[in-house]
């Protein structure tokens, strides 16, 4: 890509800027499901470093902010499992019926089968446009972007052990109520407002920032929310907190760079709501992990 910089009079903001980096802000919609899906922030990036001015550049949106959150969505749960029994079912028949008419034996094909079904039905994130009072727990923050220092790296996804990576979600039967946890729903914000990073001290400041939400809150946008339903739900009991403990990792998919996976680990426990968070517990569950494609 080259800018007809001559013909125009495009102007670096000084000597030690790229002949190219002339431009004054990149505006991108470039944003997928739960934010990162799709990988189009790298060719931004490429862009940004290439035309932008960096120490008056801006970039709009100029910070996003990835979340999650567990969530109350049983009958799109049950759905899916029910969709995955379903499917099951009629391999049986057909495995059995395969046998015994043309005495083929399918069986060597059963655990693959299984494998993708589940995939299919159970591991696969959902699009969903969630009512707030889904939301179980506060959504912890996983993933911070600025968009005038991010990197290639930072766009790959979100590493397991960093920082944001974890979360520690408190749910209480007294704010929600008897019933299940469903699972996990991911989101995303984006902020247009001035650059933060010290090395954008010198840019324009906005006035009037703006800011764009894709949460259950704002009701329905493009993006909505994506949906990792748990294979099997959780329990809130009456008069008890379940606590969930885990973390989020999200790699690009080997198989086709556009798209994710998102692998979350957690473990459960309950407690008296009256106990403190490191109280006495009634039960500690083991260690759980899902791997969910986001197609």
């Amino acid at each position: 890509i080259e800018l007809p910089i001559e013909d125009d009079d495009l102007q670096t903001e000084d000597d030690s800027s790229s002949k190219h980096q002339v431009v004054d802000i990149i505006i991108s919609e470039w944003m997928g499901y739960f934010l990162l899906r799709e990988s189009m922030l790298d060719s931004l990036i490429h862009a940004r470093n290439k035309f932008l001015k960096p120490k008056t550049g801006l970039m709009m949106p100029s910070h996003t902010t990835m979340y999650v959150a567990p969530i109350r969505d049983e009958n799109e749960r049950g759905i899916s499992t029910q969709d995955y029994a379903s499917a099951m079912s009629e391999w049986t028949e057909f495995s059995d019926t395969t046998k015994s008419v043309y005495g083929v034996d399918m069986s060597v094909l059963g655990e693959c089968y299984e494998r993708e079904q589940k995939e299919y039905f159970l591991l696969s994130s959902r699009w969903a446009e969630l009512p707030s009072s889904s939301v179980l727990a506060t959504p912890a923050t996983v993933k911070t972007l600025d968009m005038c220092t991010c990197t290639l790296e930072d766009s790959k996804g979100i590493v397991a052990g960093d920082e944001l990576s974890t979360f520690d979600f408190d749910v209480s039967e007294k704010q929600v109520g008897v019933g299940n946890i469903s699972g996990f729903a991911g989101w995303f914000d984006a902020d247009f407002k001035s650059r933060t990073d010290e090395g954008g001290a010198l840019a324009p400041k906005l006035s009037n920032p703006a800011y764009l939400t894709t949460g259950p809150e704002a009701g329905y946008t493009h993006w909505g929310q994506q949906v990792f339903h748990c294979v099997s739900s959780i329990p809130v009991i009456q008069g008890e907190t379940t606590r969930l403990q885990g973390g989020v990792e999200m790699t690009r998919s080997k198989d086709n760079a556009r798209l994710y996976n998102c692998r979350i680990r957690y473990t459960s426990s309950r407690r008296k709501s009256e106990e403190g968070k490191d109280g006495k517990l009634l039960m500690q569950g083991e260690p759980v992990e899902y791997v969910y494609q986001i197609p």
